[in-house]
Formats: C-alpha cells, structure tokens, sequence
C-alpha cells in the first residue's frame, strides 16, 4: 500500500511536472518563452513545445490578418469644411518580439494603431477640399494614409495590410445646413425653369397669334378677290343675259325693287300711281271703278 502511494504521487508530480513543462502551439499563434518576464525564445511553428515549469511561461501572439474598428474622427477640409470619418485597420505582426518588446499584447497595439491612424487620416484629409475627400481620388489619400501608418508602426514588428474609410458623413449640423441650402438652390431653379416656361409659352402664343392674323388676312385678302371676281363674272353674265333683252332686264329689276321696298308687312308707302315704281302694277284708273 505504502509502494503504491508513493508511485501515485510521483505519477502526480510528474504529471504536474508535464503540464507545466509541455505547451502547444496552434497554427494561428505564435509564441514567445519568458522567463522572469524577459524573452528567451520565439516559436512560430506549429507544434508540442518545452518550457522550464515555474521558471519559464509562454504568451501567444496571434499570426493572422487582425483588423480594427477606429473610432470615428471629425475632421476638418482644406475648405473648412467638417467631416466626420470612419475608418478601419488590417495588419498583421510580422516580428513577434518586436512587437512584445515595443507594445506587449493586442490590446495596446490595437490603442496605439487607432491613434496613428486618427492622427494620420486628420493630416491627409485637412489638407484636401472637402469635395476630393468625397471624389473618385479618395482612393488616392488612403494609399497615402496606409504608407504613412505603415512607416510609422514598422518598428512595432507591425505590417499595416490596409486602411480604408467606412463612412464619411457631414456632422449632423452641416448636414441640416447643406440640406436646406440644397433645397433652397432647388426651388430657385424650379421657380426659374417655370419662368423660362411661361416665357416660351408666351412667345408660342404670340407666334400663334401672328400667324392667325396673317393668315386670316390672307384668307380674306384672296376671300375678297375671289368674291369680287365672282361679281364681276355674274355682273358680266348678267349685263350679257340682259343685253339680249332689255325689256326683261328692265322688269327683272322692278321685281328686285319690289322685293327689297315690300319685303316687311307693313310697309307704307305714299307715292303717285303714275310713278315708274306702278309701271308694272297695271292701270289703277279702274280700280275705283
């Protein structure tokens, strides 16, 4: 009994002997074997790895594309005009102790890359009109930020992979102030299309009417000559008819003069029987008779 208690516990030391003595090292990781907090060895390959238990421990750094969300930065144009950017961060810890003896975990390098980048993106963009920022050539400036970054963190063991703007917006007082200035450059352009409207539609009118006069005018210009033609042809067909027989002529013209004198119902008249207008009423001397 006592044989196997003893071989219990030595089991358990060596045991407790191992755990603290054997790590593992993910593909997504690299590690870094401190002891008394000062670096001894960096491991970057995968694998079952020995550390001296008690003396020595192991941090992992991780070896993938990491990414940060910068906090939004207000940021003012060449043309003063404020901007509120958005930005995000890919890099990658390419140096392993570098970056453990420059700024020691995640967490601070995620603090120090925000500010740089914040610092960087304030200095780029101040110096374009706000118009550039918002441009096709916004591309341009981020290139230029992530050089800058970049050339600024190497020394952290850092590889900046990307930097690029998620939202860039007006702040919510400019936004209200360009909306309503917007708005208004709308209603003038508005009220000027219906005034050039109504301008042309009154040159239409006025050419309408031009041509309806002169057209009109036309019509009884040729109106008349056409009528005053047709008088002239039935006057001459007249004067040839009645130049055959004159006589007719002269009693188709009182029968004119009849209808035109006796044409309302009471008509009077006071004239001698023996007028020329009677010629062709008979003799009235027999009348009282």
């Amino acid at each position: 009994m006592r044989a196997s208690r003893i071989s219990l516990i030595v089991i358990g030391l060596i045991a407790i002997i191992l755990y603290f003595t054997l790590f593992t090292v993910l593909e997504v990781k690299n590690a870094i074997v401190l002891q008394f907090g000062d670096p001894k060895r960096v491991i970057t390959e995968p694998g079952l790895n020995f550390k001296i238990p008690f003396i020595q421990n192991v941090i992992f750094i991780d070896n993938r594309i990491l990414d940060i969300d910068a906090p939004a930065a207000e940021i003012i144009a060449s043309d003063q005009k404020r901007l509120i950017v958005d930005a995000f961060v890919k890099f990658k810890i390419v140096d392993v102790l570098e970056f453990y003896k420059a700024l020691g975990n995640e967490n601070v390098a995620r603090s120090r890359i925000s500010a740089v980048v914040n610092s960087r993106i304030r200095g780029v963009l101040g110096e374009e009109p706000l118009a550039s920022v918002l441009s096709e050539n916004r591309s341009k400036l981020m290139k230029q930020i992530t050089s800058l970054v970049e050339a600024e963190v190497k020394d952290f063991g850092i590889e900046i992979v990307d930097v690029r703007i998620k939202r860039a917006d007006l702040p919510e007082a400019n936004s209200q102030a360009i909306f309503a200035r917007m708005q208004t450059e709308r209603e003038r352009e508005a009220r000027e299309f219906r005034a050039q409207g109504a301008e042309m539609a009154q040159k239409i009118r006025s050419t309408a009417d031009k041509e309806v006069t002169i057209i009109k005018s036309q019509a009884e210009k040729e109106a008349n000559i056409v009528r005053g033609e047709g008088d002239g042809m039935a006057n001459k067909v007249f004067a040839e008819a009645f130049g055959k027989d004159p006589e007719f002529f002269a009693f188709y013209r009182a029968m004119q003069a009849y209808t035109e004198g006796l044409n309302s119902d009471d008509t009077t008249m006071i004239l001698s029987p023996e007028s020329e207008f009677f010629e062709y009423f008979g003799d009235f001397s027999s009348v009282g008779n």
